[in-house]
């Protein structure tokens, strides 16, 4: 491997707390909850709007959606303040540079959220490209990770992804490359084991396998 390109939300910054956070504020309204983080991760599941209905135990209602993902981000960036970087974020990518790795970052975070909150701690130097969401539409992580790819103009067999969730690990196996789930995030480690790559506890056992 030669390059590793990094998820951010769960796996760089841990920003679980600020997750569970908003979700439990979120439904408040609902009188339900509080979740705790194991068992967030016992109902998270993507898109979204399916762990919606899980925790409501029924369907959504037209326009209900949008007016709860609005709300969880309001929660969310207000939380998230408070949040750091993941335990061992600063020496896992100061070791890699200093092995002589590639690095760059991929989100499905708001790319204009993400960049200054890159640059905040002071980490930007460590990659040699940024890229967060630059639409409303999200969608899956593959169809980004192709253009990253491409944009970096790397070979993705020489490539690793590090992330915290399935979608990355789909995404990786989308354009070839490998990938490293970290147990850090929203997923449960059952449902990342399930991907069949490797899993980790912690930042530094994935630079180690690396």
């Amino acid at each position: 491997m030669r390059h590793i390109i990094w998820d951010w939300n769960g796996t760089l910054f841990h920003d679980i707390d600020a997750v569970v956070g908003a979700t439990n504020e979120l439904f408040r309204s609902y009188e339900i909850g509080p979740l705790t983080h194991d068992g967030f991760r016992a109902c998270y599941t993507r898109p979204i709007w399916v762990l919606y209905e899980r925790l409501l135990r029924r369907s959504l209602d037209e326009g209900e959606f949008d007016r709860l993902d609005r709300e969880f981000h309001e929660h969310y960036h207000r939380l998230m303040l408070a949040c750091d970087l993941s335990e061992g974020a600063r020496t896992a990518l100061q070791g890699w540079q200093e092995a002589g790795g590639g690095q760059s970052l991929l989100s499905m975070w708001e790319h204009g959220r993400l960049v200054p909150k890159v640059e905040e701690f002071g980490i930007h130097r460590h990659f040699s490209r940024v890229d967060g969401l630059r639409s409303e539409a999200g969608g899956h992580k593959a169809e980004h990770m192709v253009a990253h790819i491409e944009a970096l103009g790397l070979d993705a067999k020489r490539i690793l992804v590090i992330g915290d969730s399935v979608d990355d690990a789909t995404a990786a196996a989308h354009v070839g490359a490998e990938a490293i789930l970290f147990t850090g995030g929203m997923t449960s480690r059952a449902d990342l084991e399930r991907t069949g790559v490797p899993v980790v506890d912690s930042l530094a056992e994935a630079l180690a396998r690396a």
